[in-house]
């Protein structure tokens, strides 16, 4: 089937879940139904850097554990802290050196939280159904670019982010700083086997259209009309042959020049950006 003709959007049936995938929340306990559920790691989750505690202190479902801030971060988010009527624990820029690296730019605030929830695939599926496109790395490993990629997903209106659960950086830290917010904004769901819930995807009626400078075909005459996934491959190595070989469609960016690549995040931005163009057109 060729993806002009793929549905729209069809119920989605995800073939592997049983009762150990189906929505696991914190402490073990799990919500039936394949909804809401939270990454297999459970440990407590590091966020730095001023733009990415005030995201997590403006969000009501991230759950603050303790957060640590000089004298002067403290005061640039005294309301936000105020509101969520926490206690900082005061330090100084160096204990907070000692505790990251002395290279991390943590800006004076270190913020020890719980991870949020993880959406099921289900749930981004519909979400892209209604509304803006999904973003699926394929083992794209640079937390600066999967930060990147969030900061475009966020601002161009996308609905989630799928990645794999192995071989991808850790949701917190480097990765949320670089997002600059973004991470308490996009839902992020991570997929133990990538090909899989791409599958899962192009049967629930997602168009999968996979980014690689030698498509064959431009970006600009895809079809990006009902439910579509942007899928970008890691720096250097690209999309995985059976990632290549799940995409609907394989397209490349028009560039000119003789600097013709674009590293993953750019490129994101550039697809989801044409995406909004396309939404807010109607075409």
């Amino acid at each position: 089937m060729s993806p002009a003709d793929t549905p729209k959007h069809r119920s989605f049936k995800p073939k592997r879940l049983g009762s150990r995938d189906a929505g696991r929340r914190p402490g073990g306990a799990y919500r039936s139904g394949g909804h809401t559920k939270v990454a297999e790691d459970e440990g407590r989750v590091e966020l730095f850097g001023i733009h990415a505690v005030a995201a997590a202190l403006a969000n009501p479902e991230r759950r603050f554990i303790s957060l640590l801030a000089t004298e002067n971060a403290a005061r640039r988010l005294e309301a936000e802290i105020a509101a969520r009527h926490l206690t900082v624990e005061p330090v100084r820029p160096r204990d907070l050196d000692n505790r990251l690296g002395a290279d991390t730019v943590h800006q004076g605030i270190l913020a020890v939280v719980e991870p949020l929830p993880e959406p099921s695939l289900e749930e981004l599926v519909g979400k892209a159904a209604q509304g803006g496109p999904l973003v699926v790395l394929d083992q794209v490993t640079d937390p600066h670019n999967v930060g990147a990629v969030l900061r475009s997903a966020a601002v161009f209106g996308a609905s989630g982010l799928v990645t794999t659960r192995r071989h991808s950086p850790p949701l917190n830290g480097t990765l949320a700083k670089s997002a600059s917010g973004a991470l308490e904004l996009v839902p992020v769901a991570l997929e133990q086997n990538l090909a899989r819930a791409m599958a899962d995807m192009k049967e629930a009626g997602v168009t999968l259209i996979g980014l690689d400078g030698e498509g064959e075909t431009l970006l600009d005459d895809a079809p990006l009309a009902g439910a579509v996934a942007f899928v970008l491959g890691a720096e250097g190595k690209g999309l995985r042959q059976l990632t290549r070989e799940t995409c609907d469609l394989i397209c490349r960016i028009g560039t000119a020049g003789t600097l013709a690549s674009l590293n993953v995040s750019n490129a994101a931005a550039i697809a989801l950006h044409l995406a909004a163009m396309r939404r807010r057109s109607g075409t």
